[in-house]
């Protein structure tokens, strides 16, 4: 791709506009002037040294501002970026490795092993620890298929998706079978499943911090996902490892959607719509179509999860996604049936 600096210039710029205003923007508005402290060291000074009796929000002139921006925003809008980064990297992958443009990170069966884990902690327990069963959920599901298509040290691709399919229709029908029985859980489940991060908070934007660092892994065999693109035979006599490689990407691939997934629910379409709409754009080659499908994720979950708050009274940011990504599904669909 040429001018790869300014495209990706563009992106990043286009974050970092995207990011503050998702700081200013909600049910309530914030000046820009106002989500700065008064007194920075002082500032820095007693988040790290708790040395404020009145606490960090004693630097700002309205501390209700602090409370806002940084106990509520800056969290939520560092959840929705890394969500939507992981996705999208997640999602460019999974169609390198499925050589498909309509496949997504929950292709092997990750959300409904993530909805499982999620419905099981809010009918067993009350929600308690419900990241750690939808993580658990969504990596459970994964190994479940992996070991399901495993013969002989090889995972042949076609079953590994049928067996997805077959996992993911299993979970489910047994995640229908608690909302069932769920009585009056079922809201709350179902509220879960669309997806959103109206429960965010600092623990949860430090676990997301997980993802760009898991991203590193797949940035680093991109030339090898190049060669794979070509078909098994040739990445093997071109020098690369097919069976390692796949390995290497289903388990990153599915361990950065299971966070994404623990942190925000079952959010559909982002792993899709990205990667293509970014390879339409800076083309097929990895090195460049992992790092803009990672940013421009982050910056499309940044943007619904803003206009969910600002202009829809909280709706569950799926419901965005899935408005936005259903009819480009379709495209796809056309496109492929044309072609």
């Amino acid at each position: 791709m040429k001018n790869k600096k300014i495209f990706f210039s563009l992106l990043v710029l286009t974050g970092l506009i995207t990011f503050i205003i998702s700081l200013l923007w909600g049910s309530s508005t914030v000046e820009l002037k106002n989500i700065f402290p008064n007194d920075l060291w002082g500032f820095i000074g007693s988040l790290i040294f708790n040395n404020s009796p009145e606490g960090p929000c004693a630097f700002f002139d309205d501390p209700t501002t602090y409370l806002i921006v940084y106990d509520i925003r800056l969290p939520r809008a560092i959840i929705a970026f890394f969500a939507g980064c992981g996705l999208a990297v997640a999602g460019t992958v999974m169609q390198a490795l499925f050589k498909n443009p309509m496949a997504d990170p929950y292709i092997i069966g990750t959300s409904s092993g993530g909805a499982l884990g999620a419905a099981i902690s809010i009918v067993a327990i009350g929600g308690l620890f419900l990241p750690l069963f939808a993580f658990f959920g969504a990596m459970g599901a994964t190994f479940l298929v992996y070991g399901i298509s495993k013969r002989n040290g090889r995972v042949p691709v076609e079953t590994l998706l049928l067996s997805g399919i077959a996992v993911s229709m299993f979970l489910s029908a047994f995640l229908s079978f608690i909302m069932y029985n769920s009585g009056k859980s079922l809201h709350q489940i179902m509220f879960w499943m669309m997806g959103g991060f109206w429960n965010a908070d600092w623990g949860d934007a430090y676990l997301a911090l997980i993802i760009p660092v898991l991203s590193v892994i797949l940035f680093a065999v991109a030339r090898d996902l190049n060669a794979l693109s070509l078909g098994e035979e040739d990445a093997v006599h071109l020098g690369v490892n097919v069976e390692i490689l796949k390995k290497a990407v289903l388990a990153t691939g599915s361990f950065i959607t299971g966070i994404a997934v623990a942190i925000s629910g079952a959010i559909g379409f982002v792993g899709l719509i990205v990667p293509h709409t970014m390879r339409l754009i800076a083309g097929p080659d990895h090195r460049v179509l992992l790092p803009a499908s990672m940013i421009a994720g982050g910056i499309f979950l940044m943007c619904a999860d803003t206009l969910t708050r600002t202009f829809f009274n909280e709706m569950p940011v799926g419901i965005i996604t899935a408005f936005v990504g259903a009819p480009f599904f379709v495209y796809l669909l056309r496109r492929r049936m044309s072609a």
